[in-house]
Parts: structure tokens; C-alpha cells; sequence
């Protein structure tokens, strides 16, 4: 959330790269690329080019190797990183206070001029597959992917971000470049700042560094995926202890009903020990070490997660817990003590999280690329002060047990 001193600047140059500037007092400065495109951009035959390009583009350029492109940031005490998601990658630095120039021109560099160069690529491959082996190894985080390729069939959503060995395997400098080509344009970009520096040199920096970049940006439109039956699904698997998934399609992250399902998840599985979550199977029953529940939005549609893992003998027990206390909150409205005091505690974390000032940053790009612009911090706190205890009833009536869906990794 946005903070009382946030005041931004949003410009865009002449090719269409658009630009959002926030100022801050910090001697440390954040700047980077939002570029829509992920996972969900590829196809059967393509499945984990984006991730992999985020990669790739670190290998070389015209006019650096590698190592020239790791030590440019690092030389300065600043740091380079990226990541990919389904409909974003991020390419961005953290670094002192005067030095923006040096980490434009570096992004600008990887964006428009890298080369993946075919040794690198082969280097790459290898560290891709075995970071696909390491995750698949890792139940409490492949059953989410196997969950979202379950309730996503038939979509792009329904995919391992990190792709498969087979399509991995395939990848050339040319596939590489393809991508980047096509999905890192001006128009499906957003240069992101929050640092002491001003928006006119921001502005500057950005023109000359990036003004020179021209490719038309054609990206492909995505349709909304089909609200697929419901399932129950356990699989027998090798791990000392058995994982579940459940969840349920929510709106998507341009519909109000967002500020509903925030606080409605914060309230079930937040991060707080007095979650309804992790009072009941926790701290009543000591079934699980810990229970989360997520909400996670796309341009035109939304998942409702939770996640716990138990002894075989708790599962069910669990499952019954959770869906009791959805039913509770689904049947009558909440008090308004009860409501007031959610809302407080959400809005409190939101402030103590917009203290981390990188995510920050990286949220900043994000709201700039999708909805072309940062939600004020006293609107934000309007939106959630407006929400009353009967659209949260509303809300819970969309996770009740007919209408989720449940994975389960048993031992």
C-alpha cells in the first residue's frame, strides 16, 4: 500500500515505454522493468521460455560477458535480480544512492541487445533441470503446481512456471530471442523507480538509455479460463507427512471484489498466529505445524488457496475444520467488532509490509503495468474501511465446500 508521503510521477516516452517515478528520502535506490509477459504467454512446445529467458539474458550481450553483466551492480555494492510469475517478469536492481545511470543502461543492455550465447544456454539448461528436480522433490511446493494444473486445465495457467526437461531441452538462442523479442517491447513494459533521484533525470536516463528501443509490441491476447468441475484428489506419493490443497476461483484482480478476498484470507490464513486457521487446527488441536491461505489474482480470474501439511490421520479432520469455519463466516455476517478489528490488523500489516522497501518497489511496477497507476495509500485504506460484513459473507459463500476443489499428497 502506497504511503502518505508517496507522491508519483508517471511519464512515458516517445516509443511507448511508460515510466512511474516515486521519490523517497533512502540512500538506497530501486529501479527496474515490469514487462508483462510469463508463463502463461508460452505454448505446449514452449512451456518454461519465459523463466528461462529471465535467465538467459544475465549470459552475455553485445557488449558485456557475464561476468562483466554480475560485477556491474555488485561492483557498487548493488545487486541485480529477476523473476518470473504467469503474467509478469521483473528484471530490477537495488543499489546506492547515485547510480541509476549504471543501472539503467545495464537493463536497457540485457533487455534489447542480449545475445544467448549457445554455450551459456547449455550452461543454463543444466541449472534449470536440476532446480525443476529439486522442486518436484519438494511436495509442500509441487502440489501447487499440481493443483493449478488441475483447476486450470485446458489454460496456460495450468503449467509449471519452470517448464519440463523435454521443452528445456529445446530451447536455442534463436527461441530465446524470439520471446524477448516479441514480449520485452516498450509497449508491454513499465520502468519502475523509488529512490531520492527526480523524475526529470529519471526521465533522462530513460530516454537515453531506452528511447533507441522500437519493436512493436504485438502480445497475444489471453481468454479466460473455463470454470472447470470441481475435484477430490488424493495421490500416494513417498513423504513423511501428507499435503493438501484446497481452493476455488475468485475474481480477478481488476474486480473490487479483491479488497473482499484480501481481508477475507487474511482473516482465515494470514500471516498472524490468531488466523481462524491456525487457532483451530493448530493451537486447538495440534494437528499442523502452520495453515496458510492465499489469493492469488490474474488479469481475468483469481484463486483462493489454503495449504496445510499433517499426519495422514488429520487430513480429514482438517478439511472438516476448515470448511466449518467458511460455513460460519458464509452463514451470518460478522459482528462488527469482529470486522473492525480485521480490518485494523490488515491494514496495520500493509503498512508494516510497505516498510520493505524492495517489494515495495517491485509493487509499484506491478499496479503500473496493470493498472496504470499506484492506489493512494488514504484510498486504499477507504477501500478497506468501506467493506462491510456482508460482502465478507458474500465472499465465503464462494469457498464453501461445493465449490472447492482439494489436492492431497498422502504418504
Amino acid at each position: 500500500m502506497a504511503t502518505e508521503k508517496d507522491t508519483f510521477t508517471y511519464m512515458t516516452l516517445p516509443n511507448g515505454l511508460r515510466i512511474v517515478h516515486c521519490p523517497s528520502r533512502s540512500q538506497a535506490e530501486y529501479c527496474g522493468l515490469a514487462v508483462k509477459a510469463g508463463s502463461r504467454n508460452e505454448t505446449p512446445d514452449t512451456y518454461g521460455i519465459a523463466h528461462f529467458v529471465e535467465h538467459t539474458i544475465f549470459k552475455g550481450t553485445d557488449k558485456r560477458r557475464s561476468w562483466h553483466i554480475i560485477n556491474r551492480m555488485e561492483a557498487v555494492g548493488g545487486e541485480l535480480n529477476a523473476y518470473t510469475s504467469e503474467e509478469v517478469t521483473m528484471v530490477y536492481a537495488a543499489f546506492p544512492k547515485g547510480n541509476l545511470s549504471r543501472a539503467i543502461e545495464l537493463i536497457a543492455d540485457l533487455v534489447s541487445r542480449s545475445r544467448f550465447p549457445e554455450r551459456e544456454i547449455d550452461k543454463e539448461r543444466e541449472v534449470v533441470m536440476d532446480e525443476i528436480s529439486s522442486y518436484l522433490d519438494t511436495p509442500a511446493d509441487a502440489i501447487f503446481d499440481e493443483f493449478n494444473d488441475l483447476i486450470f486445465a485446458g489454460s496456460p495457467l495450468g503449467h509449471n512456471i519452470l517448464g519440463n526437461t523435454s521443452t528445456i531441452a529445446s530451447f536455442t538462442p534463436a527461441t530465446c530471442r524470439g520471446f524477448l523479442d516479441t514480449y520485452y517491447t516498450p509497449g508491454n513494459m513499465v520502468l519502475f523507480y523509488l529512490g531520492p533521484t527526480s523524475a526529470s533525470r529519471l526521465y533522462a536516463a530513460a530516454e537515453r538509455y531506452f528511447g533507441p528501443l522500437h519493436h512493436p509490441t504485438a502480445t497475444a491476447a489471453t481468454e479466460a479460463p473455463a470454470v472447470n468441475k470441481a475435484f477430490d484428489i488424493t495421490r500416494n506419493i513417498n513423504t513423511h507427512q501428507s499435503h493438501t490443497v484446497i481452493g476455488a476461483r475468485i475474481p480477478g484482480m481488476h474486480e473490487d471484489h479483491k479488497r473482499v478476498f484480501g481481508l477475507l484470507t487474511n482473516m482465515l490464513g494470514g500471516p498472524c498466529m490468531n488466523s481462524l486457521f491456525n487457532v483451530e487446527l493448530r493451537e486447538r488441536h495440534g494437528y499442523v505445524y502452520s495453515v496458510d491461505a492465499y489469493t492469488s489474482l490474474f488479469t481475468d480470474c483469481g484463486l483462493f488457496t489454503v495449504y496445510f501439511g499433517c499426519d495422514d490421520e488429520h487430513v480429514m479432520p482438517c478439511r472438516q475444520l476448515i470448511f466449518d469455519i467458511i460455513d460460519r463466516l458464509a452463514a451470518d455476517p460478522v459482528s462488527k467488532r469482529t470486522l473492525d478489528a480485521a480490518k485494523k490488523q490488515y491494514l496495520g500489516q500493509s503498512i508494516v509490509a510497505g516498510e520493505n522497501r524492495e517489494q515495495y518497489a517491485l509493487s509499484i511496477g506491478r499496479s503500473a503495468l496493470f493498472n496504470n497507476r499506484i492506489v493512494p495509500a488514504k484510498e486504499a485504506r477507504e477501500r478497506i474501511n468501506s467493506i462491510t460484513a456482508e460482502e465478507l459473507q458474500e465472499a465465503a459463500r464462494m469457498l464453501t465446500r461445493e465449490r472447492c476443489s482439494i489436492l492431497t499428497f498422502s504418504k
